[in-house]
């Protein structure tokens, strides 16, 4: 039986074929094995102030669902409390770099006087949180339809990671951050 190549994400196929292997020469890694591992990505939203009594308008949540299900690919998760509202699964893994893709190449890019994402948002395990907005910066969201304007927190979980390790496998995927030289102009 022959093997079958699987056609992997854009994403995906340049951690495998490139990224990966500038991580291992970059960090000293021995081997794959050892390679950072993104697991999941994380995207929510507060609806507090959208609660009337305690209860969530009907026509608010749907459009929640609906712009989170455009977004991700995926049918969101309404949850109380501080829970994920959408997360990637393993078997969602496609979807996952999917996401990951659009928003660094398609939706990050739409932001208004944009001049990179902050490199502070890492935790000691390497994952990475940062918030956008307004759901307009995505193209598959039509904001002549939406009745409500609201952002979202988007959390890269890694695996097997630091901070270093994380923001440089990010930045060889594309993530714009901030480059230094404008850090130190903001400052001045």
């Amino acid at each position: 039986m022959a093997h079958v190549k699987r056609n992997y994400p854009r994403l995906q196929q340049a951690y495998i074929d490139a990224v990966g292997p500038k991580v291992l020469k970059e960090f000293g890694l021995e081997n794959v094995h050892q390679l950072p591992k993104l697991t999941k990505i994380v995207v929510n939203a507060g609806v507090g102030k959208y609660l009337d009594n305690q209860k969530l308008k009907p026509e608010v949540r749907d459009q929640f669902i609906s712009n989170f299900s455009v977004i991700t690919g995926q049918k969101p998760v309404m949850l109380k409390a501080k829970k994920a509202v959408a997360q990637f699964r393993v078997r969602r893994r496609d979807r996952m770099w999917h996401f990951m893709d659009r928003l660094i190449n398609l939706a990050i890019p739409r932001i208004k006087d944009f001049r990179g994402v902050k490199d502070k948002s890492f935790d000691k395990g390497g994952s990475y949180s940062m918030g956008l907005t307004e759901q307009a910066v995505w193209p598959e969201i039509n904001m002549a339809n939406a009745t409500i304007t609201h952002g979202m927190h988007i959390t890269f979980v890694f695996e097997k990671s630091n901070p270093k390790m994380s923001r440089f496998l990010l930045a060889e995927l594309g993530m714009p951050f901030v480059k230094p030289e404008e850090r130190k102009q903001k400052k001045a």
